[in-house]
């Protein structure tokens, strides 16, 4: 009787058993039905992945593979546009049941439903998803919370998530998500941006979206200027063979610039100084080739030379140099890594591995303010002429000295056809103490009436200028501004160690004496860059010591140049004591 009882509970675990293998798990046609509805799904056949699903729920209506099923079924519907039959199949789900990235879909649909009929229910839904989410999901979170955040009339919190999106977009999307940010913020005023400017701690990924739009507004942000501690292109030993720290080596270079039309000077004199740095290349080091593309100064030209250049098997592009061309070109996702020669108006960020480089007016403004500010200048009154360059550095100028706790009393800007400008220093003088400071944005033939003025009118606080108060070659009529001071390219002053002598190379090439000098350096600097710009992003606080000055690179991919100071004396414009001097590197 034992014996016949133990047979049959034997049997019956056996029959278990068995239940348990075909009842547990989904069959191998099941399980190849699953692979196909996730390949639909990936090749966005969302309707046909969703009906795959839908009939592996039909044929698992209980356990876990169905309600699984069921789920993935209602993403697939509610990406094809289908939020009704999403609704339906979820509220047949067991979100009890549900783990990890299935939870997390689980709650992601609930707050897309609920976006229609109750913002504040999916922005709190969108607050609760996880924070590491494939990109997929990540970006249908950030546009959900920038969605329910804009109908609930939270333009902050919309732009901020937008941002987010920025970074898992591409083409014409990433486009559309930057005109949407810069449209809210814009939108905020100037007052409120300038406040949460202030609050963001550095680096924040706001900062940048933040200042195109001020620069909307008529504004800006202040910077944040470099601290420089350690210089790139240090001889190390790596491998058991020395190498330069930061050093990328590139097999072929394009260098797109305008050879013909309208920026033609200009784009020869930075080819120029491009190619005097390329040939100054040390023996001892690799020099990936050099393809030369004109841009003809046009956005199709621009794209026409970089598919020139991808074809021919470029792998960094160097360029171009219009504004509207680096926007252009930005805006049509590259894929190989660019170093832009300037910085692009409007919303266009550099993309994942570029950069954007620039001899920018306002930087001369920034950098002023701060040399001020570091003297114990609180005063200051300001003198542009009036393009838009010099109310560009102005404007920096004003909002770098007023970050800082300086005061700018007034602006004045200069009539033109006149040579008299004694009313608008008349004007500038009140409150004007001995302490302060004066900042001049003008070219070289105004300053050499404006500053004998105001020394007759016995104001003796320091002049401080941008660049432009200096042709770039010595002029005698100079000695009216001694005493000035701005920054410039150490290069032109032959202050900085390891580029070539500019008394040396006047003899060949004329446009190194003349105004197209400061355009050769950044052609040198455009050079010197291009092994060690993905470094530098990399080491904040890292430079390259280059011929415009001692180079950078922030987070958001722009070139930070920290150029030196000079003074005219007797008519001479002459570095200051204490300007860096450090070694270029070497490529």
């Amino acid at each position: 009787m034992m014996r016949s009882l133990s047979v049959l509970l034997l049997a019956l675990s056996l029959l278990l058993l068995a239940g348990c293998a075909t009842v547990g798990g989904p069959t191998p046609a099941q399980q190849a039905a699953n692979a196909q509805a996730n390949a639909l799904y990936q090749r966005g056949d969302y309707q046909g992945a969703a009906r795959t699903w839908d009939n592996l729920s039909a044929q698992n209506p209980n356990g876990n593979e169905g309600n699984d099923y069921r789920l993935r079924a209602a993403d697939a519907w509610y990406v094809a546009g289908q939020p009704a039959r999403t609704a339906q199949l979820l509220a047949t789900v067991d979100d009890a049941r549900l783990r990890g990235l299935d939870a997390a879909r689980y709650n992601l649909l609930k707050g897309e439903l609920a976006l229609a009929h109750d913002p504040q229910q999916a922005l709190a839904i969108a607050a609760m998803l996880p924070r590491a989410l494939p990109a997929p999901l990540d970006l249908r979170a950030a546009r959900l919370q920038a969605e329910a955040a804009s109908v609930l009339g939270d333009r902050w919190a919309s732009a901020r998530a937008r941002v987010h999106m920025a970074s898992l977009l591409t083409g014409k999307a990433r486009q559309q998500n930057a005109r949407e940010i810069e449209r809210m913020l814009v939108a905020l005023g100037v007052p409120t941006l300038q406040k949460q400017a202030r609050e963001l701690p550095a680096g924040d990924p706001m900062l940048p979206w933040l200042g195109r739009a001020l620069h909307r507004l008529g504004s800006a942000l202040p910077k944040n200027l470099p601290q420089l501690m350690r210089q790139a292109g240090t001889v190390i030993a790596q491998g058991g063979s020395p190498t330069q720290e930061g050093f990328h080596t590139y097999h072929q270079i394009a260098l797109l610039l305008p050879l013909s039309g309208p920026l033609k000077v200009a784009g020869e004199a930075v080819a120029e100084g491009f190619l005097t740095a390329y040939f100054n290349t040390p023996e001892a080091q690799p020099r990936p080739l050099l393809h030369v593309y004109d841009t003809q100064g046009t956005q199709a030209g621009t794209l026409a030379a970089y598919q020139q250049a991808q074809s021919a098997g470029a792998d960094l592009v160097v360029g171009p140099l219009a504004r509207d061309d680096v926007a252009a070109l930005f805006s049509s996702n590259p894929t190989l890594p660019v170093l832009a020669l300037n910085h692009p108006d409007g919303s266009v960020n550099p993309p994942q591995g570029s950069v954007e480089f620039g001899l920018m007016p306002a930087d001369d403004g920034a950098q002023a303010a701060a040399r001020m500010l570091q003297q114990g200048i609180r005063s200051a009154v300001v003198f542009i002429a009036g393009s838009e360059n010099e109310q560009r550095a102005a404007q920096a100028f004003k909002v770098q000295f007023e970050a800082g706790g300086g005061d700018v009393l007034t602006l004045q800007t200069l009539p033109q056809g006149t040579v008299n400008y004694v009313s608008e220093i008349r004007n500038a003088m009140p409150g004007l103490g001995a302490n302060g400071g004066i900042f001049i944005a003008v070219p070289p033939e105004t300053a050499r009436l404006l500053i004998p003025q105001i020394r007759v009118a016995r104001l003796r606080q320091p002049v401080f200028a941008s660049v432009q108060v200096y042709s770039g070659s010595p002029n005698a009529l100079d000695k009216d501004l001694d005493g000035v001071q701005f920054p410039d390219a150490p290069w032109l002053y032959d202050a900085q160690p390891g580029l070539p002598v500019r008394a040396r190379l006047m003899r060949n090439l004329p446009v190194v004496a003349g105004h197209g000098a400061r355009l050769f350096a950044f052609g040198m600097d455009a050079d010197l860059l291009s092994p060690y710009f993905v470094w530098l992003q990399q080491h904040p606080g890292s430079y390259v010591a280059g011929a415009t000055g001692q180079l950078s690179v922030d987070a958001q991919g722009h070139v930070q140049r920290t150029p030196i100071w000079v003074q005219f004396n007797n008519g001479v414009a002459m570095p200051m004591a204490g300007t860096l001097a450090l070694s270029a590197p070497t490529q």
